[in-house]
């Protein structure tokens, strides 16, 4: 019993997250609305553990359980610890907003708790199955999240669409693993890429499941033409929604190619690199020039993060470990500047003012020259101008599809990139150039105000010193 015990150690900190997520819904039913607070502190506390936990039992070489369904890794390692950090961070900059509109309920912290632990899985799965049912959890986590907000017609028909649109990528996926499960007989990954390196890949068989899985990949990450449903999903979702939707589910989604494409289907790189090449330049292209005619901000975001998609899956399509630690570092960054913009729009918000549109950035200078500049610092990341992390993210990335001969495609994403640095620009210039619409005060808390700062100051430091973030990327892909 012992033995059997340390065997399972690598699954303690998703078994120990379970645990207190339970504890937390129970504790959360009886309690009355002048106490969420517990609840929120009880999520924090969870998160924390569970983060303290990831660090303490990882282990340096992966390690294989349950079956060959679940891997620890130095991969899922690093993604698990940022999943936690970020989320913390939106469990903060989310407390003001849900409490100025009574919606400040326990559910919204037990789904962003369960949508952590869809998360951990997804990013741990070793097996097609264990894959998909980590994907289902983070997914049904969120349907329910876009939905929170009752009252809100806006919030019913995104989650409707989200619902929707989500059941059919999963059901795609799912006909995809089948025919793999038919043809190899297995359902772990290594087994799996073995059969397609030893039957070779001109079956047809696997190119049919290849295009079934890939479609549904750019589902949920929402890589165009399969992204109709994130601009309104942004839109129409509570800002804390929106924030966790745009940042921690994209280092879920990373972990959920590298998997799927990388580890499971390698063989077949030559097959899948095409059809990304496609999905990159179109994610590009629509993604950057559909954004500049937005005057939503949320909907300009969404947009952008089409576009940052993109950029994502370029490293992956070179199909190198430079390339794979590139994309690894480009999805890290974004999370934690989409964090800090989002981070923005909620403080700006208030009672009846949801400061969504860009509009609403306008002479933010005059009222909160700190702020501004945080908002600025992330922008310049967004749109890749030094010295911000954002313009490293894209370098590495260009470089690894260089390294491979890719020169066209490289010319492509600068080329749109440069497009896409108008609409960050712009909504710099509103901030420093424009008179304010309102010159209300601001209502932010202390601790938003220390994690908004440490976020966009990351953003920075990041940037002046990348070595560390990277050489850790690279470190945790050496397979």
């Amino acid at each position: 019993m012992y033995s059997t015990a340390l065997e399972y150690l690598p699954a303690i900190p998703e078994l120990f997250l379970l645990s207190a997520l339970c504890c937390v819904l129970v504790v959360d039913l009886f309690l009355n609305e002048r106490q969420r607070d517990v609840t929120f502190l009880l999520s924090q506390l969870s998160l924390l553990v569970t983060l303290v936990l990831v660090v303490v039992f990882h282990s340096d070489s992966p390690r294989v359980i349950f079956a060959n369904s679940f891997v620890a890794d130095t991969m899922a390692t690093v993604l698990k610890a940022f999943i936690c950090l970020i989320v913390l961070g939106v469990f903060v900059y989310s407390r003001r907003y849900l409490i100025v509109r009574g919606l400040y309920r326990g559910e919204f912290f037990v789904l962003g708790l369960f949508g952590v632990l869809g998360m951990m899985i997804l990013v741990s799965g070793h097996n097609l199955l264990s894959l998909y049912l980590g994907l289902e959890l983070l997914s049904l986590s969120l349907y329910a999240m876009v939905a929170f907000d009752r009252d809100s017609a806006r919030a019913s028909e995104a989650a409707m669409k989200y619902f929707v649109l989500g059941a059919l990528a999963s059901g795609i996926l799912l006909y995809g693993i089948s025919i793999l499960y038919g043809m190899s007989g297995t359902l772990d990954l290594i087994g799996l890429s073995e059969y397609l390196r030893r039957e070779g890949t001109g079956n047809i068989g696997a190119v049919l499941a290849l295009v079934f899985i890939v479609v549904a990949l750019a589902f949920k990450l929402g890589a165009v033409p399969f992204h109709m449903w994130l601009p309104d999903v942004y839109h129409g979702s509570p800002t804390p929604v929106t924030v966790y939707i745009a940042s921690a589910s994209k280092i879920a989604g990373f972990a959920f190619v590298m998997r799927m494409l990388v580890e499971g289907l390698g063989p077949l790189h030559n097959d899948w690199q095409d059809m990304l090449i496609i999905l990159v330049v179109l994610s590009l292209a629509i993604g950057n020039l559909v954004a500049i005619a937005q005057t939503n901000l949320k909907r300009m975001l969404a947009y952008s993060t089409i576009a940052h998609i993109g950029f994502l899956l370029l490293g992956i399509l070179a199909g190198t470990r430079q390339g794979y630690s590139a994309s690894m570092f480009y999805t890290i960054v974004y999370a934690i500047t989409s964090l800090g913009a989002f981070g923005v729009v909620l403080l700006l918000s208030r009672v009846g003012f949801e400061a969504d549109r860009l509009d609403d950035l306008k002479g933010l200078n005059d009222r909160s020259p700190w702020f501004a500049f945080i908002m600025l610092i992330i922008m310049f990341s967004m749109a890749g101008v030094p010295p911000t992390v954002g313009f490293f993210a894209k370098f590495y990335v260009l470089r690894a599809v260089i390294d491979v001969d890719l020169w066209w495609l490289a010319v492509v994403a600068v080329a749109f990139s440069v497009i896409g640095a108008f609409y960050y620009l712009r909504a710099v210039k509103m901030m420093y150039f424009d008179n304010p619409l309102d010159r209300s005060a601001l209502e932010e808390t202390s601790g938003m105000r220390i994690i908004l700062s440490t976020n966009g100051l990351a953003v920075l430091a990041l940037g002046i010193y990348p070595t560390a973030l990277l050489t850790l990327c690279t470190r945790s892909l050496m397979w």
